[in-house]
């Protein structure tokens, strides 16, 4: 198979990027995201076309995804440490060892994020993204949960805060009125 670079450095491909119906992606002034999203979409086009036998975006599947991230770990510069190696589980181990580099869960979260949106702008079906399948969701937490023990860094879920909720009328009501009487003199009593 034909060599692909990193997602990181820009494909140079012969194809032109689709039209959408956005202008901010047509134009020169395109967002970071959008440039990223054209470009990791192009390689990926890439892969299929150099896939044996070439392989067409409707005969693409989850299986196909999960191939074309195992490849990527070529490219990888995150070391992730093997269960055998000395410093398995240390974020920063003190020399080097022969674990191999792949791609950081993190990168390759972000990536599918892009190609699942690009896959229904360029026109397929929500219902039969292959980015979204099954499969394709359990070999990332599986690469996050193998990074995170290898490597020594959790990966928690970022918990939302939420603002506070506002106090329904009636206790809010109560509120005040406990408030008023505690404020005014008891009855009975001289000023």
């Amino acid at each position: 198979m034909d060599s692909i670079p990193d997602m990181d450095i820009t494909v140079t491909t012969t194809t032109t990027p689709p039209a959408t119906s956005s202008s901010a992606t047509s134009s020169q002034s395109s967002s970071r995201y959008e440039n990223q999203k054209r470009r990791d979409w192009n390689t990926f086009g890439q892969y299929l076309n150099n896939h044996r036998p070439p392989l067409s975006l409707s005969r693409c599947s989850g299986a196909h995804v999960l191939e074309f991230l195992r490849y990527l770990d070529q490219f990888g510069k995150t070391k992730v440490h093997t269960p055998i190696c000395p410093f398995y589980g240390h974020p920063n181990p003190p020399a080097p060892c022969p674990c191999p580099l792949r791609q950081a869960w993190g990168s390759l979260d972000a990536l599918i994020g892009r190609l699942r949106a690009a896959f229904e702008e360029n026109g397929g079906k929500p219902e039969a993204n292959p980015f979204g399948a099954r499969a394709v969701r359990l070999y990332l937490r599986e690469v996050r949960d193998l990074q995170s023990k290898a490597r020594g860094i959790s990966y928690e879920k970022k918990k939302r805060k939420r603002p506070p909720q506002p106090l329904p009328s009636t206790l809010l009501q109560q509120q005040q009125q406990q408030l008023h009487a505690l404020q005014s003199p008891p009855p009975g009593a001289s000023a």
